[in-house]
Order: structure tokens, then C-alpha cells, then sequence
């Protein structure tokens, strides 16, 4: 039977039996049917002391294993501590809004342009919003629903980005075809969402970019990727594509994990943040890239009617 075994296990076990000790904590690679190569690491335990061939037990351990257990260990700790600092940070900045919002509201009576007073005090609330579920991945908190117009969410948040499409000649196309665009949802988060998803688009773009918005509804028989709960529901599909670089395939499946990032000094947070809006919302977000060949950011949500 000890022929049976990969060379490297038996040289193990015939080290343990002439040592008539446990060896612990060595490293073996084994080359397994596929030409799978592992790393593993070897225990060998003699189970009757003092026999030269007793019988032994091997303990394997996948190296990597290990290591993926031991980085997700960190994140959670990172996570936590993410967590604790944003609490702090957005009790102290809501105390700070309350003196700025009011400074802002005096200052608004007086300005005479309707479209920019309303803009800031949109804004002004979104920020309150935001601050009060800062870095919602720490909490359980659920979205505030309403019923929402999800085009003019989309238009308002095209404008928040205006100035970096601009700045970078982005040419903007948006196709609303979905028929009725009314659903059940926080219009500030989803804002937050759509507006990372932007941002991200534009960033991946050099000058004279493509950005393309569409939106259709996706009849119930269809909607192969409704969320758990939603299935057999008509559903409002939006697209956000764009003519940027590209995502790497080993990155596409790693997008939405907390603190992975492509960017240089990007955090890593905004698009597992937009993920779990749009889950809260009863929705799923898909991507599609190709390196070269742009972006495309699929999300589908619930439709009411």
C-alpha cells in the first residue's frame, strides 16, 4: 500500500519511522492527474511510538488554502475597523451639518436661480443621507423606499457627472426605452450607485470616449437573473456601457469583493457598496468587459406595474 503513495509521501513516511517521531510543518508539492502541482503542507504522525514500521497518519494541507483563509481573516478585521471609523466619522459630520445646512438655507432664500437652489439643496440632502449610512456594508440598515422615477434618477445623476464628461469630451448617448421606469427604492442610493458606476466609466476613458445609457423593461418569462424573491416580475434593465480600457478577465470576477480595486489609490469600496444597494433593492449587477474593448454594467430591478 505504501507504494500506492506519491514518491514525496513516502519518503516522508519512511523519514518518520526511522526518526520514530512526528514531523510537522514541511513543505511538499505533489503533482496531481491534470497537472495540478498544489502546495501542500506535511504532517506525518506515528501512531505506535518506537516501531520502525508501524503504522503512521498523514495530515495534508493545502498551502494556498491556508493563505486565501488567512488574507479573507484580514479583511474582516479591516472590515471591522473600516466599520468603527466610519461611525465616528459620520456622527461628527452630521453634528457639522446641521450649523452648515442651516448657513446654506439662508443663503439659498436669497440666490434668484431656481434650478441651482435646488440642486444644492438636492445635494445637501444626498450628502446627509450618505453621511447617515456611511459605508453602508457596516450596518443592516434597509433602503428608505418610495416610489421612484428611475430616469429621472438616471438624468440627475448624468448631471452630477457633467463636468468630468466634459473635461474628458465624453460623448454621451442615453436610449430610455423602458416603457414605465416607476420602482420601489431610496433615490439617494440608488444615486450613490449609478453615480460610482459613472465615474468609474469616465475614468476608464481617454478623450472623445463613448458612454452609452440605455434602459428597457425585461419581461418576467426572461429575467434569467431576477434576484431570489423576484423571479416571475417584470423588471426595468439598465446598461451603462463604455469604450474605456477594459478589465482583465482574472480582475471581472474580484470587482465587487471589498477592497479590490484596479485603480492606483482607489479603495476598493465603491463598487461593492453599489452592489449591495442594488441588492437591497431586490436587484442583481452583472459586468461584461474585454481588455481593449470597453465595459458594459448590466443592472436589473424590480418594476413596479
Amino acid at each position: 500500500m505504501l507504494d500506492d503513495l506519491p514518491a514525496t509521501l513516502q519518503l516522508a513516511v519512511a523519514e518518520a519511522r526511522a526518526n520514530r517521531q512526528r514531523m510537522s510543518r514541511r513543505q511538499a508539492t505533489l503533482t496531481l492527474p491534470g497537472g495540478r502541482s498544489p502546495a501542500l503542507r506535511l504532517t506525518v504522525l506515528p501512531l505506535e511510538a518506537g516501531k520502525r514500521k508501524g503504522p503512521v497518519a498523514l495530515l495534508l494541507q493545502d498551502v494556498n488554502a491556508l493563505t486565501h483563509a488567512e488574507q479573507r481573516l484580514r479583511q474582516l478585521d479591516r472590515l471591522a475597523s473600516v466599520g468603527t471609523f466610519a461611525a465616528a466619522m459620520a456622527h461628527e459630520i452630521k453634528n457639522a451639518l446641521v450649523v452648515g445646512k442651516t448657513f446654506f438655507d439662508l443663503l439659498l432664500e436669497k440666490n434668484q436661480d431656481a434650478d441651482v437652489v435646488e440642486l444644492v439643496r438636492r445635494e445637501l440632502s444626498r450628502v446627509e443621507s450618505l453621511v447617515s449610512q456611511m459605508l453602508r456594508f457596516t450596518g443592516p440598515d434597509k433602503p428608505a423606499v418610495a416610489d421612484v422615477r428611475l430616469h429621472e434618477v438616471l438624468n440627475h445623476s448624468l448631471r452630477l457627472v457633467d463636468g468630468q464628461l466634459r473635461d474628458r469630451q465624453v460623448n454621451l448617448q442615453r436610449d430610455f426605452a423602458a416603457h414605465s421606469d416607476l420602482i420601489r427604492g431610496d433615490e439617494y442610493q440608488l444615486e450613490q450607485a449609478l453615480v460610482n458606476l459613472l465615474l468609474n466609466a469616465v475614468e476608464a476613458m481617454g478623450l472623445d470616449g463613448q458612454l452609452t445609457i440605455t434602459t428597457d423593461a425585461v419581461a418576467a418569462a426572461s429575467s434569467h437573473g431576477a434576484a431570489r424573491g423576484t423571479r416571475g416580475r417584470s423588471q426595468i434593465r439598465i446598461t451603462i456601457q463604455d469604450s474605456g480600457i477594459g478589465i482583465p478577465a482574472e480582475a471581472v470576477a474580484r470587482l465587487f469583493n471589498p477592497f479590490f480595486t484596479t485603480k492606483a489609490g482607489g479603495t476598493g469600496l465603491g463598487l461593492f457598496i453599489t452592489q449591495r444597494i442594488i441588492r437591497e433593492h431586490g436587484g442583481v449587477i452583472s459586468v461584461k468587459s474585454k481588455p481593449g474593448q470597453g465595459t458594459a454594467f448590466q443592472i436589473l430591478l424590480p418594476a413596479l406595474g
